[in-house]
């Protein structure tokens, strides 16, 4: 009888604990939740600046105090809106609005500076708000010019809901920064077109001199004569600085 061999049958692998435990999350499975987050907190920050800097403005152009002046055996109106009880507010909605639309110009440090500018903005003229509601110094000096007499105080003062309106608006400002200061470093940057061009031509790979890439600039670029208006407005439509010189 011969000799039979036996060959080894094969077994099926025990799979090692890393084939079937779940594999965590990588950084790009987060990615687009964070873009989306991004996105919410750059539409909300948008809308709380300007809202709350539109705001300010318009609450504090209106009357926030009322009262009367005595004037000889009678008694005349006054009333004081609240520029004339503090200009801070307005001021600080127009830094706001400012800020707001600068965050989009700069990045990294530049971006949190702008941020906390916003912020701060919008904390002032909430603050500045807060406290004009029950201010009376402005009516007091109106009544003083009003009679003549120096001494003359207001009587029978009213506030109205005018200054905490503008302090509502102070508070979405400052919302605003908040986010702007939270999520900024995710939003994106106004497009750099108008840079100043650096040593190498987009489209185009640069020699090692960049005499290549100088030469095929110079050949599409067409010359810009700056006493030519019509050239310089073709010149920024190509997203050229016509100033540089060539």
């Amino acid at each position: 009888m011969g000799c039979v061999s036996a060959v080894p049958v094969p077994q099926p692998r025990t799979a090692a604990p890393s084939d079937t435990a779940p594999s965590a999350a990588t950084p790009s499975d987060a990615t687009p939740a964070a873009a989306a987050s991004g996105r919410r907190a750059l539409a909300a920050a948008l809308f709380l600046g300007a809202v709350g800097a539109a705001v300010v403005l318009i609450a504090s152009g209106q009357i926030w105090a009322e009262g009367t002046a005595a004037v000889g055996g009678g008694s005349v109106p006054l009333d004081a809106d609240g520029r004339d009880v503090t200009g801070v507010p307005a001021a600080l909605a127009v830094v706001g609005l400012a800020a707001l639309v600068a965050v989009f110009a700069v990045r990294g440090a530049g971006r949190l500076l702008v941020s906390a500018l916003l912020a701060l903005s919008g904390a002032g003229a909430a603050a500045a708000a807060f406290l004009g509601a029950s201010d009376r110094s402005a009516l007091d000096e109106l009544a003083a010019r009003t009679t003549g007499d120096t001494a003359a105080t207001v009587d029978a003062l009213s506030h109205t809901a005018w200054p905490y309106l503008t302090g509502a608006g102070g508070v979405l400002i400052l919302l605003a920064g908040l986010l702007a200061l939270g999520y900024g470093r995710r939003w994106p940057a106004m497009s750099g077109r108008y840079d100043r061009p650096g040593g190498a031509v987009a489209g185009g790979s640069a020699a090692p001199d960049g005499s290549g890439a100088d030469s095929r600039a110079a050949r599409r670029t067409p010359v810009v004569d700056p006493d030519r208006p019509e050239d310089l407005w073709k010149a920024l439509d190509r997203g050229e600085d016509p100033t540089r010189e060539s």
